[in-house]
Order: C-alpha cells, then structure tokens, then sequence
C-alpha cells in the first residue's frame, strides 16, 4: 500500500498530467482555428468546356467576318463593272460627236474604232464577277440606251441605276 504522501503525490502528479493534455488540447484547437486563415492555392487555367466556349465565339466572329468581306466583294465587282460599262459609254459619245454621227445611226466597224488600241478605250472591258458584256456592234444607242450591257444586270444589278444622261 502507498503511504499518504505518496498517493498525494500520485494525484499532483496525475492534476499535472491532466492539466499538460488540457493545454495541448487548447493548443490544438488553436493550431486548428489558425490554419483556416491560409490561402487555398488552386490551379490556374481553363477547363474543356470554357476552351470549346472561346473556340465556337472565334469561329462565329471568323464565319462574319466571311460574309462581310463576301458582300464587299460583290459591291466592289458591282462598281467595276458599271465602271466598265461607264467608260465605253463615254467612248462611245466621243466617237460619234468627234466623227459627226447622230444617236441611232449605223456606223459599220464601230465597235473597233472604239474599243482597241490607239481607240476611245484601249482594251476590251473584262466584269470583274465573271459576267460577259454583249455590244450594240455597229449601231450607236440613242441618248439613255447603253452601248454595252453585263450578262449580270438582272442578278446582280451590274448595270448602273440612273444611266438616262449617258
């Protein structure tokens, strides 16, 4: 058996004891609370989904891109073929007020005294969109008829709107 002392001791020993794992108990819980303060690190980048996301908006912005530069394409070969037809027209009045020729007259080889080399128009006109120009051959068009026409006047409105002073 122990002696009175000794189970005293015991005791303070054991208070001690019990009071070292309340402080480490304390001390975890606070070793806990502090590390809820830290900074999470995540990754950085983008997931599939927001990858596909960009990828369909720049291909919407591409595919608009397209169809504009398509429609200024068609109203640039637009405006060069009216071009076309405007400067023959003016050949044409040239050469019939320069050789005396009325609106409507005939004049054989008129075509080739206007268009051609050394002529009122030095090549023969080209559409830029492919169409084809038919001519009035020898007979030169009254006061707003035209002397040239595009195959694509009725399609793609390759002739001019107001044309009645040519």
């Amino acid at each position: 058996m122990k002696s009175e002392g000794e189970v005293r001791e015991v005791l303070k020993n054991d208070g001690a004891i019990n009071h070292r794992a309340i402080n480490q108990q304390q001390n975890k819980k606070m070793t806990l609370t502090h590390t809820q303060n830290k900074t999470v690190k995540t990754k950085s980048g983008m997931t599939l989904i927001e990858l596909t996301v960009v990828i369909l908006v720049l291909l919407s912005l591409i595919s608009i891109l397209f169809v504009g530069a398509r429609a200024w394409k068609r109203g640039s070969d637009r405006a060069g073929c009216i071009m076309n037809i405007r400067n023959v027209q003016q050949g044409m009045r040239s050469f019939q007020n320069m050789n005396g020729h009325s609106p409507g007259d005939t004049v054989t080889g008129a075509y080739a005294a206007i268009i051609g080399p050394d002529q009122f128009v030095e090549t023969p006109p080209i559409c830029p969109g492919a169409g084809t120009y038919a001519n009035g051959a020898d007979a030169l068009p009254d006061v707003g008829d035209l002397y040239i026409t595009c195959s694509l006047a009725a399609t793609l409105a390759h002739e001019p709107a107001a044309h009645l002073d040519w």
